[in-house]
């Protein structure tokens, strides 16, 4: 079997893999599905996050189309909001992993 044959990860759940799998990228999605959020606060709650690094990240997911800048703030998109949505099955996971350890 060749590489190019044995590989089952389309081209977009790739990229999307890429997106997440960056550092603080889903800890700062999984900050903001509660609304709204201003830098500081974000910043804040994503705990030991330097603000060079948020300033990259939040550029990658506005460019990504899952965040839009309001009121001095950051907030999900519809297209954020619906890779929270799927992402809150990681979280019932996680609970049940936790417990089971």
């Amino acid at each position: 079997m060749s590489a190019k044959s044995a590989s089952t990860t389309s081209p977009a759940f790739a990229e999307v893999l890429e997106l997440l799998g960056r550092r603080w990228t889903l800890r700062l999605l999984w900050e903001l599905r509660g609304g709204p959020l201003p830098f500081n606060v974000l910043r804040t709650r994503s705990g030991g996050l330097s603000q060079s690094v948020l300033v990259t990240r939040l550029t990658e997911l506005f460019g990504a189309g899952l965040i839009a800048d309001v009121d001095g703030g950051y907030e999900l998109t519809a297209r954020g909001q619906a890779l929270v949505h799927e992402l809150a099955s990681l979280d019932r996971f996680a609970e049940r992993w936790a417990r089971e350890r």
